[in-house]
């Protein structure tokens, strides 16, 4: 339970304070939180169960992808407003400090692993962004055809 909270308190803060960061309005600020939370929550609950962080990503990208076009219709703002800061707890911001590190160290194949872990992190966070934008063209389509 206690790491549940922590975590949850924790993606939050990193949510709210990279969008005071890049200057989210502020009627907006709660609304990213929650979206960063329940990405973060998705993450941790299919890494637990698949032990893959390439899914993770990807899954919890689609799902910061979907909250984010609810929050964006909710409050009637852009949706990249929601996104760019609920995928800060996802960015694999240890990945590319060791890759640099290593690679300064000499130690090319290790520095070599972490840059392919990180390529494949971003990528997988970029289809999932792309995978809700397609659900969400597609229902869009599907709901005003009639």
């Amino acid at each position: 339970m206690k790491f549940w909270v922590i975590n949850i308190v924790f993606s939050y803060l990193a949510t709210i304070g990279f969008g005071i960061i890049i200057n989210v309005p502020k009627r907006a600020l709660n609304a990213c939180g929650i979206v960063g939370v329940l990405g973060w929550i998705v993450f941790l609950t299919v890494k637990h169960f698949t032990y893959g962080a390439m899914l993770a990503n990807l899954s919890s990208a689609f799902a910061i992808g979907l909250f984010a076009i609810v929050a964006a219709h909710w409050h009637k703002m852009p949706m990249i407003l929601f996104n760019i800061p609920s995928l800060v707890p996802l960015v694999p911001g240890g990945q590319a400090y060791q890759a640099v590190r290593n690679f300064a160290l000499g130690n090319h194949d290790l520095a070599i692993s972490y840059l392919v872990q990180v390529t494949l992190i971003a990528g997988s966070i970029a289809m999932g962004f792309f995978l809700a934008e397609l659900v969400s063209q597609v229902y869009l389509k599907y709901r005003y055809r009639n």
